[in-house]
């Protein structure tokens, strides 16, 4: 579960369940129990042990199990009964993701889920035992409309409304919850995530986006991951990268309605596709880079995010190249822990 933010904490994992179940202990139950299947998964088809002791084959078929929970009826048998499916397909499509980017020393982050998401919300409306609602949720982008002017009230829950949305959720004290679950594990890591939800407002605001859209915080989630991800997870804590991690969480903010207007006609969703292509390509051209990626630099840069050693000391952070993490998606917070755990 606390991969979801890149956290291998199990101290964060707890804190995201228990803000799921303050929501709605149906959700709660929906992306714990993907989680477990995902791993229970990995597990059968013997996929490595780090990568499930570091959480690495649950979060997105958690993630794939909400979504189900959220978009076709939370209450409905076959709902779950196609979680868990999905989740089964989601794991060896990570299996999958990880092998193909692995090429390009690139993770898989949340692609997996993505393409499942997508395809099984456009497919949807075509079986009736999947989707009796009657009306698809395929619809033609239009142009914004409404305020733009934001009120000062609106800006706090825009700004934990970026954070629950990350499961789907609407609801400030959620947000809250999860940013404590985050802190948990790092207040490094915590004070990323809350710039980059503030880049998320300020980007939004700046270009006149719906002020519904900027409060509700879909406009700003995808800038909360790329700030986690591209600052202290797969590039060094540094204020060089802090400053590439905040412009990649600029672009995904304005990636956001062009991925929703691409997929809307289908019916499908943005999901965290303006996070997974934005990180990519911040990774890729990273190396490119040698400020953001240099070896002094990111020995200077301190320990990785919440990276903690087992009698509780701060390591100094190894020496990693920028895209060089071990397969998959990688958390610094557990990267560091004994020999360093991979994400």
């Amino acid at each position: 579960m606390g991969q979801v933010a890149f956290q291998a904490s199990a101290r964060t994992g707890a804190a995201f369940a228990a803000a799921l179940c303050v929501a709605d202990w149906r959700l709660a139950a929906y992306a714990v129990g993907g989680a477990a299947l995902g791993t229970w998964t990995a597990r059968a088809l013997g996929g490595p042990r780090d990568r499930r002791e570091a959480g690495l084959e649950g979060f997105n078929s958690a993630l794939l199990a909400l979504c189900f929970a959220v978009f076709l009826g939370r209450d409905r048998p076959t709902t779950a009964l196609l979680a868990a499916a999905g989740c089964i397909v989601v794991s060896i499509g990570t299996a999958a993701a990880v092998r193909l980017l692995s090429v390009w020393e690139l993770p898989p982050l949340t692609l997996p889920y993505c393409l499942l998401a997508v395809a099984v919300t456009v497919a949807a409306p075509a079986f009736r035992r999947i989707w009796p609602f009657g009306n698809s949720l395929a619809a033609l982008p239009g142009s914004a409309s409404g305020r733009t002017t934001l009120h000062l009230d609106e800006l706090a829950l825009a700004f934990f409304h970026n954070v629950s949305q990350l499961f789907f959720l609407e609801r400030w004290h959620v947000g809250a919850l999860l940013l404590v679950g985050v802190f948990l594990a790092s207040r490094t890591a915590g004070l990323i995530a809350c710039a980059g939800s503030l880049t998320g407002i300020v980007t939004a605001w700046a270009l006149s986006a719906p002020a519904e859209r900027i409060v509700n915080g879909t406009m700003g989630y995808n800038a909360v991951l790329v700030a986690l991800a591209l600052c202290g997870v797969f590039l060094p804590a540094a204020p060089v990268t802090l400053f590439y991690a905040l412009l990649g969480a600029a672009t995904a903010t304005v990636l956001t309605p062009a991925v929703a207007a691409l997929l809307s006609p289908s019916g499908g969703h943005a999901f965290t596709w303006p996070f997974v292509l934005t990180t990519l390509g911040f990774l890729a051209a990273a190396r490119s880079f040698p400020r953001l990626s240099a070896t002094d630099r990111e020995r200077a840069a301190g320990p990785a995010v919440g990276a903690r050693g087992r009698d509780g000391s701060r390591p100094c952070l190894r020496s990693v190249p920028a895209g060089r993490r071990p397969v998959g998606h990688v958390s610094g917070a557990r990267r560091m822990r004994s020999r360093s755990r991979a994400r």
